[in-house]
């Protein structure tokens, strides 16, 4: 089982920063994908930010030049730097983990965070 636990949501007014993080622990063998998603009232979940183990990384277009993603490998932790937030970045932002369970890569399993609410005021 593998528990992430977030943090780093709050109120902000618009122009300012915030980071999210998102720690993983639980029995695994290595974390693939760790990603970044968001849910706007009313609204689908959306992809906001995505790495992969090898490196790659990928913005939605909406934030782009403004969010940055990062990760701790050895913390098994993920960051969303959030700068110039806007109104519409207002959401409750998930990460989600897909992890390998051995060394084949056949087992992989995605799980959720709980989700932290980023509220932007104008």
């Amino acid at each position: 089982q593998v528990q992430l636990v977030e943090s780093g949501g709050g109120l902000v007014q618009a122009g300012d920063s915030l980071t999210l993080s998102c720690a993983a622990s639980g029995s695994f063998f290595s974390i693939d994908a760790m990603d970044w998603y968001r849910q706007a009232p009313g609204k689908r979940r959306e992809l906001v930010a995505s790495s992969t183990s090898g490196g790659d990384i990928n913005y939605a277009d909406s934030v782009k030049g403004r969010f940055t993603i990062s990760r701790d490998n050895a913390k098994n932790t993920v960051y969303l730097q959030m700068n110039s937030l806007k109104p519409e970045d207002t959401a409750v932002y998930y990460c989600n983990i897909v992890v390998s369970m051995d060394s084949t890569g056949w087992k992989k399993y995605g799980y959720w965070g709980q989700g932290t609410q980023v509220t932007v005021s104008s």
